[in-house]
């Protein structure tokens, strides 16, 4: 593995999702799997063994975010103090803006696959290659959705070499980073928090500083990070998003 360049793989990864396939990317998170289309997305479910009823996520910056969440002031403040002002990934539920022009390109079988009860789930801030392509996905008009790279229930994997055959083998893109930034023994990947009510969707890497954000910051009170065997059960039992 060379230099990392994510601006020319970011470009490699959205130009194979366009011409309708599957891209396993690595983020600081965890590895995940993506697609921009109703083909690709069915393709992901099938590969990872996932449950239809379950959400995908979709990537964001803040632009895209403040686009497509409608929530008020203070949980904007909230995501860009996390994001933004102390640099952490996260991801984040929040009620969707009917009618806004982002995910206005998502066809119905994508937008029920990406949104529940009336919200969607945005992954922020997960590293360059992240970065790269949410700019793209921005510029372009075209939501990016997906979830972990790993069979349904197999925990987060932070090498491509762990990713399950099954879902490795549906991508027609694989890019590999080594080892992802945030790996743990826990194999949790973004901690999920819901906008609206503050309900931890997920326990997930850098949880006690974000934790420890909103209290500060925010007078905003979450519970503690469960005991280990907790938050791994927590982990693989698939969130409601994500």
């Amino acid at each position: 593995m060379g230099v990392l360049d994510p601006e020319a793989d970011a470009l490699r990864i959205f130009d194979a999702m366009m011409a309708g396939g599957v891209a396993v990317v690595p983020l600081d998170v965890a590895y995940a799997v993506f697609g921009t289309n109703a083909e690709a997305i069915r393709t992901i479910y099938t590969a990872k063994g996932r449950s239809f009823s379950k959400p995908n996520g979709t990537l964001a910056n803040l632009d895209i975010f403040r686009e497509v969440h409608d929530v008020d002031s203070r949980a904007r403040e909230v995501v860009e103090a996390i994001t933004v002002d102390y640099d952490l990934p996260l991801s984040i539920v929040g009620k969707h803006r009917e009618g806004n022009g982002f995910t206005a390109a998502l066809d119905p079988f994508c937008y029920e696959r990406s949104t529940k009860n009336g919200t969607m789930d945005l992954l922020m801030n997960a590293g360059p290659l992240h970065r790269a392509l949410t700019a793209l996905s921005r510029d372009r008009g075209q939501p990016i959705m997906g979830s972990s790279a790993s069979v349904s229930l197999g925990g987060s994997k932070f090498r491509l070499a762990d990713v399950e055959a099954p879902v490795r083998d549906a991508a027609a893109i694989c890019v590999d980073y080594g080892l992802c930034r945030y790996n743990n023994p826990l194999a949790i990947s973004s901690t999920i928090i819901d906008l609206g009510t503050y309900e931890v969707h997920r326990f997930g890497v850098c949880y006690d500083q974000i934790r420890d954000i909103l209290a500060r910051h925010f007078r905003i009170a979450l519970p503690p990070m469960p005991e280990r065997g907790l938050v791994r059960g927590a982990a693989l039992g698939e969130p409601a998003h994500g």
